[in-house]
């Protein structure tokens, strides 16, 4: 499909002529062409096997006449759909003149765009437009994908939107925006949006997604990583999902970042310093070399910028074998000549080979501008469940980390907490002994992490509840356990710290 093929989106509508792109969105959702909508027609099953980019379920769920049942087949499934039929949904007339439609064989009509309704986060009804056969699947779901294609929403764009920071700012800045997904959720609480890509169908396509979704116009800008940021520009939230993988070559604009390595994702990470605010935010996703006879935490916090508090979270590790099957099945490569697969296999190895690779991380890093004079960097490996979205967890990581380096020792006994809510306390251990082997400290939102305690520390968390200063508990508990206070007092402390750090403890 050439650029010229796609719709294209005016400045603003001609006198006298009808904005089309209202025109359809208002037509989608008077047909409920929506999240919700999808749900209800297709059931679960067939719903969750679009994401697997299986169709057949959701084409046997659409043989009916409804309006939904012609939209799910003209813009999820590319179906040819009679003329006359989508007439009396949309206002195909005007469709065709502006492009998202096309004429097939004598008497039906085509999409020439996927258009994949999405719920934002405040139960608004979006659509994010990405080519043909991108709108649903993962892995291969489209085959052998074409150089410059643009992608739809992945798992990997939702769960960048999920740990994005979401206060209201001025400035947003989406690098790298191909579907425009971080475009259209930071449109809701930021004043002004900058999204850039150096494939400039990629922007087309985020100016549909957006004008699709009613949402206010971006600042496209084509150009690679930074480039098109203008001198003296900054930013309190810079959002990037780049082309993150480590492969021989570029094949890919949409995922190969064509640098050597992981160079691609240290470089949007060192170059994101410079451009925030103070306290503003940047979250990226990433992939990491890690290299034999080097510890991987190192390699990241040597990304971190001057100036800038870190969290950095490994959510997946895979050995290079893993990982260059993953990739090579993301590009159908297994569909085609095996003398040809194999061959480019060789070649992921050899780079992984010649780099001293042995595995590659997958995760998150998010940075926040701070002016402290030591700053914070974090890096921990957490392959276990999460809850979702976790915008606010991330935002009360940094605030507690702010507390704890304005409170030192002896103002952290002089302060009250409180039990974060929602937190179990688990004992561990042989079942009839008297007493537990360890204590386990739980969380069931967000990271929902788990920590050991003492019982010193499950006895101070357990009575927090912010009418007591923590020195006033710990000397009651030494009263308790027959300990020294000056000792209890002289020791506790970093745990304190520890379960303030993590989540479980809150100042009060």
């Amino acid at each position: 499909m050439s650029t010229s093929s796609l719709p294209t989106l005016p400045a603003a509508p001609a006198p006298g002529r009808p904005d089309a792109t209202a025109r359809l969105r208002d037509a989608l959702l008077g047909a409920s062409f929506t999240a919700d909508g999808l749900l209800e027609l297709l059931g679960a099953p067939a719903y969750a096997a679009l994401a697997r980019s299986e169709t057949v379920p959701a084409l046997r769920a659409t043989r009916g006449d409804t309006p939904l049942e012609v939209l799910v087949r003209l813009f999820l499934l590319q179906q040819p759909v009679l003329h006359a039929r989508v007439a009396d949904v949309l206002p195909v007339e005007a469709c065709l003149e502006s492009g998202w439609l096309v004429r097939s064989g004598t008497d039906e009509v085509a999409a020439t765009v996927d258009v994949r309704p999405y719920g934002g986060p405040g139960g608004e009804d979006w659509f994010i437009v990405s080519d043909l056969g991108c709108a649903v699947g993962g892995a291969g779901g489209i085959g052998s994908r074409e150089e410059g294609v643009v992608l739809g929403v992945g798992g990997a764009s939702t769960t960048l939107a999920g740990i994005t920071v979401r206060t209201p700012v001025g400035s947003a800045l989406d690098l790298g925006t191909g579907s425009g997904i971080q475009a259209l959720h930071a449109a809701q609480h930021a004043t002004r949006v900058t999204a850039t890509d150096l494939n400039p169908r990629a922007l087309h396509i985020t100016a549909l997604t957006l004008a699709l979704s009613g949402a206010p116009a971006a600042d496209l800008r084509e150009g690679s990583l930074f480039e098109p940021v203008k001198q003296g520009e900054t930013y309190d939230l810079i959002v990037s999902n780049p082309p993150f993988v480590i492969s021989p070559g570029a094949r890919l604009t949409y995922r190969d970042g064509g640098m050597g390595g992981d160079d691609l994702c240290r470089s949007v990470v060192q170059g994101a310093g410079e451009l925030l605010n103070e306290g503003g935010f940047a979250q990226f996703l990433a992939n990491w070399q890690h290299v034999a006879g080097e510890d991987w935490q190192d390699r990241l916090r040597s990304w971190v910028p001057r100036g800038c508090d870190a969290w950095i979270v490994q959510r997946e590790v895979q050995d290079v074998t893993q990982y260059a099957e993953l990739w090579l099945r993301d590009a159908g490569d297994h569909r085609g000549d095996p003398a040809e697969y194999q061959a480019l296999y060789d070649a992921w190895l050899d780079e992984f080979e010649a780099r001293k690779v042995r595995a590659v991380g997958f995760g998150w890093i998010t940075l926040r501008r701070t002016d402290s004079a030591e700053p914070s960097i974090t890096v921990e490996e957490w392959p276990h469940p999460v809850e979702q979205p976790l915008g606010d967890t991330v935002r009360a990581h940094f605030e507690r980390l702010d507390y704890l380096r304005a409170h030192d020792d002896a103002a952290l006994l002089e302060a009250h907490f409180k039990l974060v809510p929602e937190i179990v306390q688990e004992q561990v251990g042989l079942p009839g002994a008297e007493d537990p082997e360890h204590v386990v400290l739980r969380q069931h939102r967000g990271m929902r992490r788990a920590t050991k305690v003492d019982t010193v520390g499950a006895g101070f968390a357990g009575v927090c509840d912010g009418s007591l200063s923590a020195g006033r508990i710990l000397d009651a508990i030494a009263q308790l356990m027959d300990e020294d206070p000056v000792m209890l007092r002289d020791r506790t402390p970093a745990q304190i710290r520890l379960l303030v750090e993590q989540g479980f403890l809150e100042p009060a």
